[in-house]
């Protein structure tokens, strides 16, 4: 769409400029013959004042009779101010040849300075050559070298009588897509619905049409009720995306309807990529008070969410200027004095896979959650959602108070990006506990203990606390391996009493605990507890069992895993497929033997134990379940992989979950994702 905003450059005609006004002189003080300035010097300081945008003493001292009766000082100054502004004409350097030395300069004779000018402008740099000619004349009794002046100084085709536009073309907004291509967020277009009242039967035809366009009838009210609505006028209801065929058949329909074909923003899979994409919408107040002289104007769509704001400088690419100089008369071609085309936003390309992305978002049927996958040999992000989503299409041009109101009511709160969050892990960060402990040497996996009994405490000095286990059936000793299988939390209570508060704590900062997640997009950081240390054994205990006050955002509980595949090594989260892979976060966590232990009883503890719902035939899962409580229930986690072909580890939480429901319900939504993907 293009902008045009007139800066009206005409010049007035000498007489009656100078007849309107009263000009002020600055009246140089007259020097003696000998000691006047010779044209050079005062080229020089006409040409620093010009330099510095000083227009006032360009022409208060400078300016010949003839070019100050030609143009007025109102004129002059305000004029060139005001093309500085509109045009953005700043960084102005004007060069010249040296006259040969000892050059003679005659006060009959013009003196010219063959000059070469360069600025920046609105519509990009412009150059061009003049030449600057300097008269000897008297002004009120001093005599002195003046400049000759006219707009041609200004852009070398202006002449008087030339009216000044500048031309401003949008750019076509950048796209997302995922790893395959896939578009996440596009340019496509959509239909404008409105009526003209004097066509419409309100009273009969208004519930239809409300109802088609997704709104209620109180807003086509508030439409039709502007103070500027007349009968014969067509007013904007509702945006409907080309793919409503059936809606738009339908309202086309309806006497008195009107469509206009427009460009509109597409986000083709809706709720599942919603609080990646973000959305596009109309630039509000204060967002057009932050990017003031970027561009922006009150009608314009901007990134309000998501990607689409983070990456708004990157998507929106570089408007079009243009600055033309027309001519009065009647036909004539506008001249373009400067141009810089419109360059479009960039395709930005993400590491998600948007297919399996939906996959693992239909698998959460709705239910409030959040899940995150990674590659582990690059650390690639595959999926990134928070569950339930929203549709992102329905912000484009202001969504309706209505239905914003149904989405904040909505006690899953689908407006809520879960993803960027932090919850207790549960035991699900029983491996990293074990990991921690082998490194240390305090943890022997093929040390078995003797463990009795449902619940444990150390010592009596613990009150009321005790640690309770899952099933109290399983046979002694417990080893490394039965603890993961049967998410055994009196083992590792007692693996974290050898650890030591101090060398817990200092083991999951090498984790990544307590510093910033290394991600394009914010993501609150995970934590230890709320001081960054463990102030009891109680809580020493808890924190080894992913409970107390541990926090852990979903994605990097999904990168913790990693060790297990790389020898020790968790690599930088990557998001954009621009970003290099395999760029090392952690390292050393665990050597290449161990390793393969874990990962062996990971794939056990779903073989073997429990949760039993993640156990397929033909398709070896392995990982962790874990719960942990919450103040309305549980969380329900589930962590794990394809052990025959580990493409990407998954990281899925179902929220508040009622402790009498089934504690498998995470690991049987990834099962449902994992037998789609094998």
């Amino acid at each position: 769409m293009d902008k045009r905003r007139s800066v009206i450059l005409l010049l007035l005609l000498s007489i009656l400029l100078a007849g309107c006004q009263e000009e002020q002189q600055i009246t140089p003080k007259e020097q003696p013959l000998e000691e006047q300035a010779t044209p050079e010097i005062r080229f020089l300081e006409y040409i620093s004042h010009w330099e510095q945008a000083d227009f006032t003493g360009m022409y208060g001292g400078y300016l010949t009779e003839g070019t100050k009766m030609a143009f007025g000082q109102e004129t002059f100054v305000a004029w060139q101010q005001q093309l500085h502004q509109d045009l953005g004409i700043e960084n102005v350097s004007i060069s010249y040849q040296k006259p040969d030395t000892g050059v003679g300069w005659s006060k009959s004779e013009p003196a010219d300075f063959p000059i070469q000018i360069t600025m920046d402008t609105a519509a990009g740099p412009v150059e061009f050559s003049r030449t600057l000619t300097m008269l000897f004349e008297t002004q009120e009794e001093t005599a002195d070298w003046y400049v000759e002046w006219n707009p041609s100084f200004i852009f070398p085709q202006l002449e008087e009588g030339d009216l000044v536009e500048i031309e401003r073309t949008d750019p076509e907004r950048g796209e997302i897509h995922d790893r395959n291509r896939k578009p996440i967020a596009v340019n496509g277009k959509g239909f404008e619905v409105g009526i003209v009242p004097a066509n419409f039967d309100e009273a009969k035809k208004k519930n239809d049409l409300a109802a088609l366009l997704n709104i209620t009838p109180g807003e086509i009210d508030e439409k039709l009720n502007q103070s500027w609505v007349q009968p014969g006028h067509y007013v904007p209801l509702a945006v409907l995306p080309a793919k409503a065929t059936d809606a738009l058949q339908q309202i086309f329909a309806i006497p008195g309807t009107e469509q206009k074909e427009v460009p509109l923003r597409e986000y083709p899979y809706g709720a599942a990529l919603s609080h990646v994409s973000g959305y596009i919408g109309p630039i509000t107040a204060e967002q057009l008070k932050q990017r003031q002289g970027q561009g922006y104007e009150q009608e314009d769509l901007i990134g309000r969410q998501g990607l689409e704001s983070i990456l708004e400088d990157r998507l929106r690419g570089e408007q079009g200027v243009r600055i033309l100089i027309q001519k009065p008369h009647a036909g004539s071609e506008p001249i373009i004095a400067a141009e810089k085309p419109a360059k479009q936003g960039d395709i930005i390309k993400l590491t998600i896979d948007a297919e399996l992305q939906k996959t693992v978002y239909q698998a959460m049927s709705g239910k409030a959650g959040t899940s995150a996958a990674v590659d582990p040999k690059t650390g690639e992000t595959l999926v990134l959602f928070s569950s339930p989503g929203f549709n992102p299409n329905d912000f484009i041009l202001g969504i309706s108070g209505s239905a914003y109101r149904k989405l904040q009511k909505d006690p899953l709160n689908p407006l809520f990006n879960r993803f960027a969050a932090t919850y207790a892990p549960g035991t699900t960060i029983q491996p990293v506990t074990a990991a921690i402990g082998i490194k240390l040497g305090t943890l022997d996996p093929a040390e078995g203990l003797e463990i009795n009994g449902k619940t444990w405490q150390r010592v009596p000095s613990w009150g009321n606390y005790r640690v309770e286990r899952m099933y109290d059936k399983v046979p002694n000793p417990i080893d490394l391996n039965k603890a993961l299988v049967y998410s055994d939390n009196i083992y590792f209570a007692r693996q974290a009493m050898d650890i030591g508060r101090d060398a817990l704590v200092d083991g999951l900062k090498q984790f990544g605990f307590g510093e910033e997640i290394p991600f394009p997009t914010p993501l609150i950081s995970s934590q230890i507890s709320n001081e960054g240390t463990l102030g009891s054994e109680g809580q020493l205990a808890d924190t080894s069992l992913g409970e107390g006050q541990m926090q852990v955002n979903i994605l990097h509980l999904a990168a913790m895993y990693e060790p297990f595949f790389t020898a020790g090594t968790i690599y930088k989260p990557t998001f954009f497929l621009e970003e290099e892979d395999g760029q090392v976060w952690k390292k050393e966590l665990i050597d290449a033997e161990n390793a393969e232990i874990i990962r062996t009883s990971l794939r056990k503890a779903v073989a073997e134990g429990f949760p039993e719902a993640a156990s397929l035939s033909g398709v070896p899962l392995a990982g962790k379940s874990g719960t942990a409580q919450n103040r309305l229930g549980e969380n329900d986690y589930f962590v794990g992989y394809n052990s025959d072909y580990p493409l990407f580890i998954l990281a899925l939480m179902i929220e508040n979950q009622e402790k009498d429901e089934n504690s498998e319900e995470a690991a049987a939504r990834a099962a449902e994702v994992f037998k789609a993907w094998k």
